[in-house]
């Protein structure tokens, strides 16, 4: 009677476990990330950060890492169980004070439901601060011999006289200190907020030379908390290849001419409804491009015509199979469709980055 009762337990155990089993069978939805196409919050300091070198990383509820890497090398949707995660990220790494890097990020949380897509548009700003120096030449004449840090609590950055730079730290109190061989003077600190820059005038508040004190005052009409520009968008009309339109622009605007885009090199052998994203390749005569180099979605590619030539000698994929992946600028016609999708054609010049 004993061993009836030990295995109708051991059944009734084993029961239970397969309907967990089952009902979390099959609890799985998708995930996908993209960086938002409207106007962003930035610096006039920096160049556009590319999006498909932002770092990506992807937790679940219980702080397991699901994905750690760039942007452009991520699968276009992700299939996660079900569950809250959390999404943060960065255009680069920072920790310690640096000049030159502003640094962008965002940091979102994502529900993901079985058997639904969830999307999660990234709308990244600036995340850390700035100073930047404006040194007067009074000052240069009283104190030639002394040194100009800036300090926070993750570190300092020595300022040259000479320094032209924006000195970026993360949000905090950061000070301006004046060495010399045997003291250091505080002359200013402030609390810095993210994306705000500030200008400080350095002199002496004379014109002789002679050491009546040091005066620093906060530039009003040279500091921003933000300005405006897009993450992959339309920041220059296309006319120069430091301007160039990302794929989504350039969709925005078929029939113009002579105009740079970029993109990543994914593929090519296009017919009206197809497009092959793995070689070896038989077209010699066109590929496409898209705003990331992992993408194998038609819809959301450049399609790019390569005319009888050099250009297309120097870049199709037959004979040159080691493109597939590059990162290319080019500069042709804006086309509202060829081979079903916008395209660009007349390429008279090319750049990989």
């Amino acid at each position: 009677m004993k061993k009836v009762f030990l295995l109708i337990l051991a059944a009734a155990a084993l029961a239970a476990s397969c309907e967990d089993f089952m009902q979390g069978f099959g609890r799985q939805g998708e995930l996908q990330i993209r960086f938002s196409e409207t106007t962003l919050p930035g610096t006039k300091a920096s160049a556009l950060p590319d999006t498909n070198e932002f770092i990506i990383s992807i937790t679940d509820s219980k702080g397991k890492s699901i994905y750690e890497g760039d942007y452009g090398s991520m699968k276009d949707k992700l299939t996660l169980d079900e569950g809250n995660y959390t999404i943060v990220a960065k255009s680069c790494e920072f920790s310690t004070p640096q000049f030159d890097l502003p640094q962008y990020g965002d940091t979102q949380v994502a529900a993901v439901k079985s058997g639904k897509t969830t999307v999660v548009t990234l709308s990244c700003s600036q995340i850390n601060a700035g100073v930047r120096l404006q040194i007067s030449s009074d000052f240069l004449v009283s104190y030639p011999n002394s040194v100009l840090i800036l300090k926070a609590s993750s570190g300092k950055l020595t300022y040259g006289y000479s320094e032209k730079r924006i000195a970026f730290f993360q949000p905090g109190t950061v000070s301006l200190v004046l060495a010399d061989n045997t003291d250091e003077q505080t002359l200013f600190s402030r609390i810095l907020e993210a994306q705000q820059i500030l200008t400080l005038n350095i002199g002496t508040g004379n014109q002789s030379g002679s050491k009546s004190g040091v005066t620093v005052q906060l530039d009003t009409t040279r500091n921003w908390l933000t300005d405006n520009y897009t993450i992959g968008g339309d920041n220059g009309g296309g006319k120069d290849v430091t301007d160039a339109y990302s794929v989504s622009e350039a969709k925005k605007h078929t029939s113009q001419e002579d105009v740079w885009v970029y993109g990543y090199i994914v593929g090519g052998d296009l017919t009206s409804k197809n497009c092959s994203f793995k070689g070896p390749f038989s077209s010699r005569t066109n590929f496409v491009i898209a705003a990331k180099s992992s993408c194998t979605d038609k819809n959301s590619c450049l399609s790019v015509q390569l005319a009888k030539g050099n250009i297309r000698d120097k870049l199709n994929l037959v004979d040159n199979p080691e493109h597939l992946g590059k990162q290319i600028f080019l500069k042709g016609d804006i086309v509202e469709s060829y081979y079903g999708i916008p395209g660009i054609q007349n390429i008279s010049e090319y750049r990989f980055k």
